[in-house]
């Protein structure tokens, strides 16, 4: 069985010391390829680094993360587009628009996730979405944008029914993880009526912990927390799950 974790933030200070025997045990526990999402330039030599030390597991995303669209975004988004040019990455992501802990950059953020997804479009890449509390926003610039060659993945899905539709209208697959386990994640209750063909499994790690970690330092190796919670409520086997889901990750990235 291997597992595909579509986003971690495995280069995260959060496991400076012991970043090493965090990804082996998440190796040990079936979890074989990693999506690696960026945030902004001054991660991308410690991204590279993780890249390196496990090149057969680890495949990086450039990318400007919404909450860090600041007064140099653009300088930020000239990193991003150079950097492409230099490395192999998979997607543009993690992009889009957070309205949750500041507004003050609102048309910034705005712009940032329509130059970067006309980026992904360019270079024929999937983009991976960060979206909280901006579902509408989100969705009137992908609506603005949509073609054929605009698809990815809608990372940390917590939205409703009706937005999970929509954004898989987008050619968006959800990005399910620890808050499908939160008694208060709303998302179980209606996830049994998406087609698995739609969802890739992630973990977010060092965040979002999957119950019963919640609260506490998320890693790659608690993906088979999601994946036990994925068999509950589609009623099939973990395997099965597993296979899917890792297939859909390859449909996205091609890899």
């Amino acid at each position: 069985m291997i597992l595909t974790d579509t986003h971690t933030h495995l280069y995260s200070e959060a496991f400076d010391d012991d970043r090493d025997i965090i990804i082996k045990k998440a190796i040990d526990n079936g979890v074989k390829r990693f999506f690696i999402p960026a945030i902004d330039s001054t991660y991308s030599e410690a991204m590279l680094d993780l890249q390196k030390s496990y090149p057969d597991n680890m495949f990086l995303m450039s990318g400007l993360h919404p909450t860090h669209v600041k007064e140099n975004y653009k300088v930020e988004l000239s990193h991003v587009e150079e950097i492409l040019s230099k490395h192999k990455y998979y997607a543009i992501g993690e992009i889009g628009i957070d309205l949750y802990w500041d507004k003050t950059f609102i048309k910034e953020q705005q712009d940032a996730f329509r130059f970067q997804v006309n980026l992904a479009k360019k270079h024929k890449l999937p983009i991976v979405i960060h979206c909280r509390e901006a579902f509408d926003e989100v969705f009137e610039i992908l609506e603005e944008e949509k073609s054929n060659d605009l698809f990815g993945i809608f990372h940390c899905f917590t939205g409703t029914f009706e937005q999970a539709q929509q954004a898989i209208s987008f050619q968006m697959k959800l990005g399910i993880g620890g808050v499908v386990t939160f008694k208060n994640g709303m998302i179980d209750t209606f996830l049994k009526e998406i087609d698995l063909k739609n969802i890739v499994l992630e973990t977010d790690a060092p965040y979002l912990s999957p119950v019963p970690y919640r609260g506490k330092r998320n890693e790659s190796a608690y993906l088979v927390n999601i994946l036990e919670k994925l068999s509950l409520i589609y009623e099939m086997e973990k395997k099965e799950i597993a296979d899917i889901t890792t297939k859909n990750s390859i449909d996205v990235f091609g890899i």
